[in-house]
Formats: structure tokens, sequence, C-alpha cells
């Protein structure tokens, strides 16, 4: 019972800081989890079944909000379909413990890639640029890391100088479909095993997925990104410090 609670506040601040930033829902959520002990791909597993109602709600309300760009929506949405099949086939028949210390490292890499984007300006706006390979590549190391898509996506989108705010809320929206793609690859490979952890993430995703969007539209988004930064370094660093001593 005790981590079904823990679950629920890992899902709202998880999807309080994602629905902020259009990042680390997964990054943060996945790197909890490792640290008290789920295996990688069931992270994984768990992760992206919660986000189908986190990322669904926090879809609905960037939507109200006007933060989506429907086209960029559509290739992102796409490709990203196909890279989350793909990875989570993967990671499925990958022996959970033999790749935990490369998962731990990826999500230290990702926790470095925020905090330099928090601090990197903006170049001059312009088209969005690749967002076919972005979104493929973007969903099979999410898939794969139990997080990744935002970092890699949202950050990227906005390093070529798209709109902050239509970013965030596109990138979140188009997560829904990615996600939902990862889930029913997960459910066929490993089904589902910690069902409470799932609705206890789902349910605080789900509180937190307007507020989220909300800070979106009001709140300064580089501070933010710097903590987050720092919170994923940290839960990592942690994760391999149990791993190797």
């Amino acid at each position: 019972m005790d981590d079904f609670w823990f679950a629920i506040l890992v899902g709202f601040v998880a999807q309080l800081i994602d629905g902020s930033l259009g990042m680390a829902y997964g990054l943060s959520a996945s790197s909890l989890l490792l640290t008290i002990g789920i295996p990688p791909a069931v992270a994984s597993a768990t992760v992206h079944a919660a986000e189908v109602f986190a990322s669904g709600a926090s879809a609905l309300s960037h939507h109200h909000f006007g933060n989506i760009d429907k086209d960029l929506f559509k290739k992102l949405a796409l490709s990203g379909v196909i890279g989350a099949i793909i990875g989570a086939c993967i990671i499925s028949y990958l022996p959970g413990d033999s790749i935990k210390p490369f998962i731990a490292c990826y999500l230290l890499l990702m926790g470095v890639v925020v905090i330099i984007k928090a601090f990197k300006p903006l170049v001059s706006p312009e088209a969005a640029r690749h967002v076919a390979p972005l979104g493929f590549c973007g969903a099979l190391l999410d898939t794969i890391g139990g997080g990744g898509w935002g970092p890699i996506v949202a950050s990227t989108l906005m390093a070529q100088g798209n709109d902050a705010r239509k970013t965030v809320g596109t990138v979140n929206a188009s997560e829904f479909v990615v996600t939902v793609a990862a889930t029913i690859t997960f459910f066929g490979t490993l089904g589902f095993t910690q069902m409470y952890l799932v609705f206890g993430l789902a349910i605080g995703g789900v509180i937190a997925a307007p507020i989220g969007a909300y800070v979106c539209k009001r709140a300064p988004i580089k501070p933010l990104m710097a903590l987050v930064g720092a919170l994923i370094v940290l839960l990592s660093l942690n994760t391999l410090r149990a791993i190797l001593f």
C-alpha cells in the first residue's frame, strides 16, 4: 500500500513536470521506480501504461489552452508509433539485470541534456526540421530507456527555435499516441504484473495534467528545466551507486 501512495506522488510530480516542460515524465518516473528495485523492462512498461491516462489528460488540457500545432502533431505521432513498437520489442527480450546499468547511464545522460538545454539560448525561430526521424528516435529510446521522448523531441524542437508553448503542447499530445503503441506492445510481450503501480502513477498524472498545461502557459520554463535535469541526474547516480557498490 505504501508503494501505491508513493506511485501516486511520483505520477503527480512527473506529470506536473512533463505538462509544464514537454519532457521528463518517463525519466522522472522510471528513475524513481528503478531506485526501488523494479526491473528496467517492467519499469518502462509500467510507466508507459500509466502514461496512457496521464498523457491523454495532458493532451486534452493542452488542446483546451490552444497549445497544439496539428501538422507537427501528425508527423511526430506517425513516426513515434513505429519507434515505440520497435523499442518495446527490443527491451522486452533483454535481460533486466544486465541492462540496468546501461539504462541508468542513459537516464543520467538525458538529465545532463536537460540541464544543458536549460542554459542554452534558443536560436532564431524557423520551421521544425527532421521531424519524422526525430519522432522515431525519440520514441525508440523512450521505450528502451523508460523515458526520453520529451528531452529528445521537445528540447530539439525548441533548440531549433520553435515556439516553446506550441512545442510543449504538441509533444505532450503526440506522446499519448506513442504511449498507447508502446503499451499495447508491452502487453503483448510482457503482460502487466505491477497494476497497483500503474493505477497509482495514472491517478497522480491525471490530477496533475491540467495544472501542468496551465503552468506551461504561464511559468518560466528554463529554471524548471534545470531543476528537473538535476533531479534526474541525482536519481540516476543513486541507481548506479546501488548497482556498483
